[in-house]
């Protein structure tokens, strides 16, 4: 399955029919003029705030007298619905980031990472939410996270995943101990590809500098797109770009995952959790 993600066609687009405006030399009140659009249409264009539409990119080649047929192609792929909406899943902007990213940096407090969750525990946290979930929504983002899941194995670009887990996450009582035992055995099974690292914070260090909350921090294969920051919350989610908040987060990422147990140790803890279910 072509996976697709509309804002990142959407990023690239912007930066190129820009890129494509300054190599002409053209400012931007004089390109907006000429494409009959006001400057601040324009310009939400040019930072990906609205995608750009195939007839505006190529009455803009045409202004700026590049012809690319890429462009227009970018700008088709732009429109183009996310893989995971043929689920009639609504997500919070996380699987189109996703989609894109090359690696994951995931703080988890309080229950195993997505990305490694079995089926059975998936359908334990998504049923703890009946307010906003009917019993095929519920199907339809098993399937999707499922889906998701796949990145990790790519023969050719696997998506890489560093988590680190508060101990809590792995004796919360959740789900049956049955459906525990078997998610921790998942977790010990897939812990082992050189592409994922998983540390746990362990409960007798006390209290550590991640217990506001939990993150996530996406890098990009593309070195235009810079590493974000996502946190989600009851209501929806924030999308962090700005350079130096997201640094920040990496500083505190990396401290916690300096403080975790190795990962040996975490294998160990993880094995004697499971034993003890």
């Amino acid at each position: 399955m072509a996976r697709t993600s509309p804002t990142f066609r959407r990023r690239r687009l912007a930066r190129t029919i820009k890129r494509l405006r300054e190599q002409a030399g053209m400012t931007q009140d004089r390109a907006a003029s000429e494409l009959d659009m006001s400057k601040s249409a324009l310009s939400r264009k040019e930072t990906g705030e609205t995608a750009a539409t195939v007839h505006e990119v190529r009455s803009m080649m045409d202004l700026y007298d590049s012809y690319d047929p890429d462009v227009l192609d970018l700008a088709r792929a732009a429109k183009q619905r996310g893989w995971w909406r043929a689920y009639g899943v609504e997500d919070r902007g996380y699987v189109d980031l996703e989609t894109e990213a090359s690696w994951v940096r995931e703080l988890s407090l309080m229950y195993i990472p997505g990305l490694l969750q079995t089926e059975d525990y998936m359908r334990a946290i998504f049923a703890a939410d009946r307010l906003r979930r009917s019993q095929r929504e519920l199907d339809d983002q098993v399937v999707v996270r499922s889906i998701r899941q796949q990145q990790l194995f790519d023969s050719e670009q696997p998506l890489r995943l560093t988590a680190v887990v508060d101990e809590v996450a792995l004796r919360r009582p959740m789900v049956e101990p049955n459906v525990m035992r078997s998610q921790l055995t998942h977790v010990l099974e897939v812990i082992s590809l050189d592409t994922i690292d998983l540390r746990v914070l362990a409960a007798s260090a006390g209290p550590h500098i991640g217990l506001d909350g939990a993150f996530t921090l996406l890098e990009f294969p593309d070195p235009a797109d810079d590493e974000m920051l996502y946190i989600a919350h009851p209501a929806g989610s924030i999308h962090v770009e700005k350079n130096s908040e997201v640094r920040r987060a990496r500083l505190v990422f990396e401290q916690l995952r300096a403080d975790a147990l190795t990962a040996g140790a975490t294998v160990e803890l993880i094995g004697r959790i499971a034993r003890e279910l």
